[in-house]
């Protein structure tokens, strides 16, 4: 066809537009006097290649994200580049079914969810980024959030302990996502490994943790709402904040006046009316409270002072040259114990510039063993130096 249409004259780029093709395509047709070849050249091997039925059966589980495949290959030994992994994956995802989730309701006092969520407001005059965390009821969908310096273990065991303080007892397990405050490991198919801490808290507390599966955060999508309906309504309502106590303040005023008094939508009830009913199914706070402070070790200097945050702070001179347990709680206050775990010194943190901290009495014996010996003199030494002069 190509070659009657140039014998009728008609020019090489025309007759590209006819066929749909590119003018070189043509020139080379011309160039060839027929049609291509019908064997393509062997395709080259992919470093893929071992690891496309992994990749495949991770796909089959409903893993699509790309990164996560990313992880799993390359702790299975894939060393190839990003790029050949999307190439693969992007053709399969019209494959891809619609994610259904089954609404799972549970028993009153049953459960607890937690997680932490972030976002910049107005804090003591400064635009910054704050940390809450958020622990929602699954019965009732009364959840309880407080705003946080940031998200470390130990913030995290405080604002749980606050949380379950604020509805006035404990649920029989408490499901929490993967950070490794909570969770050291989850992979699919293995057993969950929690942070040995956070299962002090569990066992202090008397629930037992649950991890979401990886990967599927909706797992929790009750407290996953309560976020997002913090985040539209109580930071849209109130947009800045003296301080973080300030914020937590009015968090709880807004949780009672506001929060409490909403007609859920998927349960159709006053949130603080289904409260009421499962109330009663909570476990009791235990008589003692978890201490959440930070755990450190020091060791004593010879002049009786430790060194904490960069400052110095004096304990008992018996101490001296010995280790002690340092416990810097979150309200400031610093607690200072012997190794037989007798508390020995308490302090409140104090700024560098502000200088050392010294208890009266810390010192005492210190000083009477270190300080020289003054020699007596009779007066009538300094008599006969007078007569003399």
């Amino acid at each position: 066809m190509i070659h009657e249409r140039i014998a009728q004259g008609v020019y090489v780029k025309d007759i590209a537009a006819e066929m749909g093709v590119h003018p070189r395509t043509v020139s080379r047709a011309l160039q060839r006097g027929g049609a291509p070849p019908g064997q393509r050249p062997t395709a080259r091997k992919s470093k893929l290649d071992p690891y496309k039925p992994m990749v495949d059966g991770l796909l089959g589980e409903g893993v699509w994200n790309a990164q996560v495949i990313l992880r799993e290959i390359q702790a299975a030994g894939y060393r190839g580049q990003h790029s050949i992994l999307r190439d693969y994956i992007r053709p399969k995802r019209p494959l891809r079914t619609a994610r259904m989730t089954v609404r799972f309701e549970t028993a009153p006092g049953c459960q607890l969810q937690n997680d932490w969520a972030k976002l910049r407001t107005v804090v003591a005059g400064r635009e910054q980024e704050v940390h809450f965390a958020v622990n929602t009821l699954g019965y009732s969908r009364r959840f309880h959030f407080v705003a946080m310096e940031c998200e470390d273990a130990e913030h995290t065991y405080e604002s749980l302990i606050l949380s379950f303080e604020y509805l006035g007892g404990v649920t029989a397990e408490v499901l929490v996502d993967n950070q490794k405050t909570e969770v050291l490991s989850h992979r699919v198919g293995a057993a969950v490994e929690f942070n040995p801490r956070f299962v002090e808290v569990a066992a202090h507390y008397d629930f037992t943790p649950h991890a979401c599966r990886p990967r599927r955060a909706r797992t929790k999508g009750k407290d996953e709402r309560m976020v997002r309906y913090i985040k539209e309504n109580f930071f849209v309502r109130y947009r800045e904040f003296e301080s973080l106590a300030h914020l937590n303040q009015l968090a709880e005023q807004w949780l009672r006046e506001e929060a409490d008094r909403r007609m859920h939508g998927t349960v159709k009830e006053i949130v603080a009316e289904r409260f009421a009913r499962e109330a009663p199914y909570l476990k009791p706070l235990p008589t003692i409270r978890f201490d959440t402070s930070y755990r450190e070790q020091r060791g004593v200097g010879w002049d009786g002072y430790i060194d904490v945050r960069g400052n110095r702070y004096s304990v008992p001179d018996k101490l001296c040259g010995a280790e002690v347990v340092v416990r810097i709680g979150l309200d400031g206050v610093l607690k200072v114990y012997d190794r037989a775990g007798q508390l020995v010194a308490r302090h409140l943190l104090k700024p560098v510039i502000e200088g050392w901290s010294y208890e009266p009495g810390h010192h005492r014996d210190l000083w009477q063993r270190t300080l020289p010996a003054v020699e007596r003199r009779s007066l009538e030494v300094y008599e006969e130096l007078g007569r003399c002069n």
